[in-house]
């Protein structure tokens, strides 16, 4: 018989995985909780969940039939709502396909891209997918990045310079300054705004001078449409030419193309939320500042990394997790002493609080 092990391509046999967050059912089972009783803040997720208007819509659409494979109508709605015209306009299933689609697009065997650690993991997951070199450029000690120490990382081999803003999971935001020094390097930079809606700082206007340039942006953190799976890319007219030859023909499902039409509707509504989880944010990173031997880093985004002694994170982690409150840690060296939480409603903040000044 062949061995399966034989016909997989080398660099993927013992492939290193992206490392997800689990299921709320898992969680709970893992407390000894009922789910309705746990605190989900490692994944960054919406606490308000999506517009009733985009449930209302899913209720109703057509299941039989096939999405538009031109993305015509999302591609006019996103236009109105982004002020870029439709030409600069790609969207996938979720953000994660399309930097998919850039890789496969702009990768071979051999290339390298830069990436600035610590940050989204999905950008080395992408380069070890496309058997691609992956040049870590470490940010300086307050996590800002470091356009000198990439431009010296810079060579032949580099494609793609992702960037992250607000970063995930530090929370800094990138200037436009530092972005134009990287456009400068030649390679194509990929700026993910995921968490646009809860900063309200971009670089698109820069798209239109610069063919090298891509944002990033997703439906799954503003909108609570995460279970969807529906992001965009913003872009040159010649780039979004070339990924929509190479993506899949039907790869926005109906019920993504659906939500995003009715929360583009409601989208005067799901902003007053993201001002809400904005205004939690900053209270949660008050309380959370008072709280001795934990540090909170000041965000961006609607999540806060949160900096312990040495030797001390371990211990609230599991302390957390033993009374149904989850958030996220890496395997980061970077941040070895710390943990995300995401913003979840006051209620959800005054409990990890609570729970945070009794196990530190």
């Amino acid at each position: 018989m062949t061995s399966i092990a034989k016909l997989i391509r080398p660099h993927l046999a013992n492939i290193k995985s992206y490392e997800p967050v689990d299921p709320p059912e898992l969680l709970a089972q893992r407390a000894g909780i009922p789910e309705d009783q746990i605190i989900k803040l490692n994944g960054n997720e919406n606490p308000f969940g999506g517009s009733a208007k985009a449930s209302e819509a899913l209720a109703t659409m057509p299941l039989h039939v096939y999405p538009d494979p031109l993305q015509r109508r999302v591609r006019q709605a996103l236009s109105d709502y982004t002020g870029l015209d439709v030409d600069r306009i790609v969207v996938g299933a979720g953000s994660d396909e399309l930097i998919d689609l850039l890789f496969r697009l702009m990768i071979a065997p051999g290339d390298s891209i830069i990436d600035f650690e610590p940050t989204f993991g999905m950008y080395g997951f992408g380069a070890r997918i496309a058997d691609a070199e992956t040049k870590l450029v470490q940010r300086d000690e307050l996590f800002e990045i470091d356009v000198t120490d990439a431009r010296e990382a810079v060579d032949s081999t580099t494609k793609i310079i992702f960037v992250s803003s607000p970063n995930n999971p530090t929370g800094n935001l990138v200037s436009e300054e530092q972005v134009r020094s990287l456009l400068e390097l030649g390679p194509l930079v990929v700026v993910d705004e995921a968490y646009f809606e809860f900063c309200d700082e971009t670089v698109v206007n820069m798209i239109a001078q610069h063919e090298n340039l891509v944002v990033l942006r997703t439906m799954s953190k503003w909108a609570g449409l995460a279970g969807l799976r529906v992001g965009y890319a913003l872009a040159s007219p010649d780039l979004v030419d070339h990924i929509m030859d190479i993506k899949s023909p039907y790869n926005v499902s109906t019920a993504a193309e659906t939500a995003l039409l009715a929360s583009l509707k409601d989208a005067d509504g799901l902003l007053d939320r993201v001002n809400e989880n904005v205004a939690e944010r900053d209270r949660l990173f008050g309380l959370l500042e008072a709280i001795p031997r934990v540090k909170p880093w000041p965000s961006g985004g609607n999540f806060i990394l949160c900096e312990f002694e040495p030797g001390l994170k371990d211990e609230v982690y599991q302390g957390l997790a033993n009374r149904g409150i989850f958030v996220r840690e890496f395997s980061s060296d970077r941040l070895r002493n710390m943990f995300r939480m995401s913003v979840g409603t006051p209620e959800q903040s005054d409990a990890v609080v609570a729970a945070l000044e009794d196990l530190v």
